[in-house]
């Protein structure tokens, strides 16, 4: 009868150690899984956190750059559209042309001290950007070969007026889109006046020799 009952003690006691190593894998398995699911929702959750700040501060910049240009804002001479000051080609040129009319240069004017103070504060450089309707300017005006170069000599005369007005010359630079970024559809006049336009953006200055655009600098 003993020599019975050991053998049975001998049988089963593989069987539990089998279990319990079964039992230590399976809860060394369910830590690394608790461990890799922490680990997700604090990534999750300072991604939040960041998104959540780099929001904030995007509304705080653009409260601050809408405080500068409250002024011209208030008078209609500019718009101000997700961080992009926006003006009318119109009121700085004539059709096909880069000369700046009256008009303009006092828009420019009225410009250059508060972008000025803004950037002061601000790690940030100016996007002076060209932009033309569809049409090329070489049916009526020979002056310049295509949209591209009317669009940069546009940003150009821009800049230099701001820089003449006292914005410092590091602090800004021109970029020519031609007619490649429409804001509204080329099919009529209004919507062309509409797409020929200058914009005026502050970006990060480590961004500004990446930009994916054509850019000229502001000197002869």
């Amino acid at each position: 009868m003993s020599d019975e009952l050991d053998g049975v003690e001998e049988s089963t006691a593989p069987i539990w150690a089998a279990f319990g190593d079964l039992m230590s894998v399976l809860l060394g398995v369910f830590v690394l899984i608790l461990v890799g699911v922490i680990g997700v929702q604090l990534q999750l959750s300072n991604k939040l956190d960041e998104a959540v700040k780099q929001r904030q501060a995007e509304a705080q910049r653009r409260m601050t750059l809408e405080q500068a240009l409250a002024v011209p804002l208030a008078a209609g001479r500019v718009t101000l559209v997700n961080g992009r000051i926006g003006i009318r080609g119109s009121v700085l040129f004539a059709l096909n042309s880069d000369q700046l009319q009256p008009e303009g240069r006092e828009v420019l004017k009225s410009l250059a001290a508060p972008l000025s103070d803004y950037l002061k504060s601000r790690d940030e450089i100016l996007m002076v950007s060209g932009f033309t309707d569809d049409r090329q300017v070489r049916d009526g005006n020979r002056q310049f070969a295509d949209n591209w170069e009317l669009s940069a000599e546009r940003a150009l005369t821009v800049t230099r007026a701001l820089i003449a007005d006292g914005l410092p010359a590091s602090s800004v630079f021109a970029a020519a889109f031609g007619a490649e970024q429409p804001v509204s559809s080329n099919a009529d006049d209004e919507g062309r006046a509409r797409n020929r336009r200058v914009e005026i953006s502050p970006i990060p200055k480590q961004s500004a020799a990446t930009q994916p655009t054509a850019t000229v600098t502001p000197h002869d």
